[in-house]
C-alpha cells in the first residue's frame, strides 16, 4: 500500500513540475515582445549573452566543423568511386553538414558551455537574492534576466550553425584538393546543385528551435535553487541531461516532419 502510495504521489509531482514547466515557457515567450519594446535595462545581459554564447564558441565550433567536413570527404572520395557514384560526395556533404549535424552538434555545445553557465549564474542569483531584489523593486526578472538570455542563445545557436556549416564546406573543399584536386567553381556548383531550400530551412529551424530550447531549460533549472549554494550544481547538471535530451527529441521530429 505504501509503495503504491509513493507511486501516486510520484506521479503527481511530476505532472505539477511539467505544467509548472509549461507556465513557465508560456511566460518567458508571454515577455518576449514586451522586452523588445522596452529592452533598455536587459539590453546589457543581451550583449554579453551574445558574446559568450556565440563569439567565445567560435574557434570550438570551427575546429569540429573542419573535421567533419574533412571525414566526409576522406571517406566518401575513397569509397563512391568504386561505385560510380562520385558526384554523390555533393548531397552527403549538405545532408550531413547542413541538415543534420550542424544544427545538433552547434546546439550541444552550446547546451554544454552556455547552458550549464546559465543556470549556475541564475542558480547563485537566486541564493544571493537578487531575484527576489529585482521582485521587490518592481522589475520582472522573466523580462530582465530570462528572455535576453533565451534571446542571446537563440541568436547565437542560429549564427554558429552558419558558422559551422561554411567551416565543414570549406574544409572539405581544402581536403579535396589534396585526395581529388577539383576547381572551385566545379565544387560550388556540385554543391548548390545538390543544396535545396528544404535543406537551407531545416538547418534555420532547427539552430532557432535548439536555441531557445537550450536557453528554456538552463534559465527554468537555475531558477530552481531554493536556498543552498549546494543544489547549483545539481540544477547544472540537470540542465545539460534534460536539454541535451529535448534537443535529440526535437531533431528526430523535425528531421521526421522533413521527410513526411
Amino acid at each position: 500500500m505504501h509503495h503504491v502510495e509513493r507511486i501516486g504521489a510520484s506521479t503527481i509531482t511530476r505532472v505539477d513540475r511539467f505544467i509548472y514547466a509549461v507556465g513557465y515557457v508560456v511566460e518567458v515567450l508571454r515577455q518576449v515582445p514586451r522586452f523588445l519594446t522596452h529592452r533598455r535595462t536587459g539590453s546589457r545581459v543581451l550583449t554579453m549573452q551574445v558574446l559568450f554564447t556565440g563569439v567565445e564558441a567560435l574557434s570550438v565550433i570551427a575546429t569540429i566543423s573542419l573535421g567533419i567536413g574533412t571525414v566526409i570527404v576522406i571517406q566518401g572520395l575513397s569509397l563512391l568511386p568504386q561505385f560510380g557514384q562520385g558526384r554523390l560526395i555533393y548531397s552527403i556533404l549538405i545532408i550531413v553538414i547542413t541538415r543534420e549535424l550542424g544544427p545538433i552538434l552547434t546546439a550541444l555545445i552550446v547546451t554544454a558551455r552556455s547552458g550549464t553557465a546559465i543556470a549556475t549564474e541564475l542558480g547563485n542569483m537566486v541564493v544571493s537574492h537578487e531575484i527576489e531584489a529585482y521582485s521587490i523593486t518592481g522589475i520582472n526578472p522573466i523580462r530582465h534576466i530570462v528572455v535576453p538570455r533565451l534571446i542571446g542563445v537563440t541568436f547565437s545557436t542560429f549564427l554558429l550553425n552558419l558558422y559551422f556549416n561554411v567551416f565543414g564546406l570549406l574544409g572539405s573543399f581544402v581536403v579535396t584538393q589534396f585526395v581529388n584536386p577539383v576547381s572551385l567553381q566545379e565544387y560550388w556548383s556540385g554543391l548548390l546543385e545538390a543544396l535545396s531550400m528544404t535543406d537551407v530551412a531545416s538547418s534555420i529551424v532547427k539552430s532557432l528551435v535548439f536555441g531557445a530550447i537550450t536557453a528554456l531549460v538552463a534559465t527554468f533549472h537555475g531558477l530552481q535553487v531554493e536556498r543552498s549554494s549546494t543544489e547549483i550544481p545539481v540544477a547544472a547538471i540537470r540542465s545539460v541531461g534534460r536539454g541535451i535530451t529535448l534537443l535529440i527529441v526535437a531533431n528526430a521530429l523535425i528531421t521526421l516532419a522533413y521527410y513526411l
